[in-house]
Formats: structure tokens, sequence, C-alpha cells
């Protein structure tokens, strides 16, 4: 059976049913042999080469609800639980390999389509996340973190996602993941609900107005927390405020509020993976913040890395296509391809960066079930 955080609601394996079990017609349909369901990939796919290829891969079959990660393929009594017929989902095919060939009239040529995955897979792949224990961190509205932790899937103890990372040739490897809601997003309410800046480029020399955060610790879960805390009830809040507090100590907290949420999914993960991390890799629009990048090197205790590419979802997928058509012979090749631009070395003693994040456990909890559970 697969292993999926009973906290996601995206996975698409409930909407399957519902769709099923509610439209008119639809599982009559289906049993027919009339429809095809999936993910936006093999969506994408089936489009691409004019309805003829309905296969999905590893990594986006993970995110089903469906997926045995031991067996590498839908699982049976999955599928039996939900009422899902086997033949409307796609087949699962390795993340790099020539499927076949997108429709002339689309594309103007029969361009080879070489790649499916995921993501925030993608963006492992891209980060040249190869071994186990490497780690990648995602910077966007939110945040997201995966560890590569090998050929085994690990059973996480802290509500973390196990999932396929990708699947080359026979192979499957695995990661954890942990995401945060609120990262990026915290930004634009400084901008648009606050107006302490123009644009969110604006924020990082607010920040740096201040020499520290002034005391001050904000906890960005205007919609909740993510991993590995998942609260559902919290609420953002905002402690240590003082007459002294300015606005360039709320930007400064709003993005040590990043950081730390980060460093709260990554030692879920070095508990659940069993080792530490040597360092971090980092990547999308908020990796461009050099306050925010040194203070999560301050806070995790190991360098964080930032490539010279920061979209390396496309990067990913285009390594992995690139394999899969031969233009890279193999990993080693891509690794040569792959340079940091930066590199950000913890700077914090240990006894502050405990002290910090003592103060940080305890505006987390401030903010924890903040709104009434709901009552059946």
């Amino acid at each position: 059976m697969a292993w999926h955080s009973r906290r996601l609601p995206g996975f698409s394996g409930s909407k399957l049913r519902w769709l099923l079990d509610n439209v008119a017609g639809a599982r009559q349909r289906a049993q027919r042999g009339e429809l095809a369901l999936g993910t936006v990939d093999s969506w994408l796919l089936w489009n691409l080469t004019g309805g003829t290829l309905h296969l999905t891969d590893a990594s986006n079959a993970s995110r089903t609800m469906l997926f045995n990660l031991h067996t590498g393929d839908l699982d049976v009594e999955l599928l039996r639980l939900m009422q899902i017929p086997r033949e409307v989902l796609p087949e699962v095919r390795s993340s790099s390999e020539i499927y076949g060939a997108a429709a002339t009239e689309i594309l103007g040529a029969p361009v080879p389509i070489g790649n499916l995955v995921g993501d925030q897979q993608a963006a492992l792949f891209g980060q040249n996340c190869f071994a186990r224990g490497q780690a990648k961190n995602t910077y966007g509205t939110g945040c997201f973190m995966l560890m590569n932790i090998g050929r085994q899937p690990t059973v996480s103890r802290h509500e973390l996602l196990t999932t396929a990372a990708w699947k080359c040739h026979v192979q499957t490897e695995y990661a954890l993941e942990g995401s945060v809601f609120i990262a990026g997003a915290v930004v634009q309410w400084l901008r648009d609900g606050l107006g302490l800046i123009r644009s969110a480029a604006e924020v990082e020399v607010l920040a740096a107005s201040v020499p520290d955060c002034g005391g001050v610790y904000f906890v960005p879960a205007f919609a909740g927390l993510g991993a590995p805390h998942w609260d559902q009830y919290a609420r953002g809040a905002i402690a240590g405020l003082t007459r002294g507090t300015s606005a360039g100590h709320l930007a400064r907290a709003a993005l040590e509020g990043i950081a730390f949420q980060v460093a709260d999914v990554l030692e879920a993960m070095r508990q659940d993976a069993g080792m530490q991390l040597n360092e971090l890799r980092v990547d999308a629009g908020a990796c461009a913040n050099n306050l925010l990048m040194q203070f999560q090197a301050d806070i995790l205790g190991v360098p964080v890395l930032r490539p010279k590419v920061i979209e390396t979802t496309a990067l990913g997928a285009a390594y992995l296509a690139g394999l899969a058509c031969g233009f890279w012979p193999d990993r080693r090749a891509i690794q040569l391809s792959w340079q940091p631009e930066r590199v950000f070395e913890p700077t914090l003693s240990a006894d502050e960066m405990a002290q910090r994040q003592n103060r940080w456990a305890a505006a987390l909890n401030q903010a924890r079930e903040w709104e009434p559970r709901e009552t059946q």
C-alpha cells in the first residue's frame, strides 16, 4: 500500500471517486471504457499525442493516493477501496524515457516526449540531489522541501510525505517531503495588507535596516500550519512587540519566520531519515533574498547553496528528458553542469541558535489552535 500523509487533501484519488459517484453517467461510462482519468501530466501527454497515449510516471502516480510504493504500480487494494476501475487510469512508466512523439499538427513536427515528473521531484533532480540525504527547498508562495532517502521508502513518524522521487530505467528512488503553507505569501501580505513595501524586492532592504529582529517573532500561519505541525486551527501570530518595534523589525521577523518553518520541516526529516544534513540546496524566487538565505543557514547550522539557475523545476524536467534522448549520457555529465552561484555559511553560535529556536517554539505555541475546533 502507498504511504501518504493523512493531512494532504490535494491527492486525486478521492476526487476521482467523487466524480464517478456524483457526475451523471460517469461510472457507467468508466465501466464501458469511455473515460480516461489521471493527473495533469497524463492529460498533457494525451493532448500532445492527439489522444494516443495515456501514461504517467511514478512521481505523479504517487500523488494519486492509489500508488503502491513497493511494487511501483497502482495498488489493487486501494483501487478496490476507492471503487475506481483500473482501466480508466494511465499506465505507470519511467520518469525518463521516450514515450512517443507530439502530434505534428500541434508542434509542427513529431517532437519526442521524454519526461513525465512531478514539479517538486523535478526540482530535486534539477538540484542534483542524487545521493541519499541530499535535500532541496523551494521558496515560492509556500515552501516545499524534499530529501532523497534512497532506494527504499521510509515511513515518516513525523507527518511527512513519503513519495517516489523519480523512476529511471527500472530503479525507483524515494524522497521525504514537507510543505510550508506560507512563505513568499507573507511578503505579499507586508506589501498588500500592511503597505510596508511597494514591491516584494523591497523587503530585504527594509529588513536590513535593523541589525536583528528586536525580539519579534512572526508565525505566518494565515492558513494554518503545514508540516510537521499540521494544525488547521492555527492562525498568524506576532510575538515580542514593544514600543520600539519598527517596520524593519516586522519585515525581518517575517523573513525569519519563513526560515524557522523550513527548519522545523528539516528537523522532522533528520529524525525520519536518521541522518544529519550536510547542506541545503535552495531554489525559486524567494531564494534570491540574501538576508533570508543567510538566516536560513544560521538557523540550520549548515551551508545553504543557491545555484546559478534557480528555476530548477524546469531544469530537472529538462535533465530527465535529456537523459531519455541521449543529450546527456548519464547523471555524472549533469552534475558537471550544476554550479552554485553563492554559498551561505552559518554564523550563529550553537547557544544563540538554540535560544532563537526556543523563542520561535514559544511563538509557535501562541499561534497553535487559535481557532476553536469544529464540533460535530
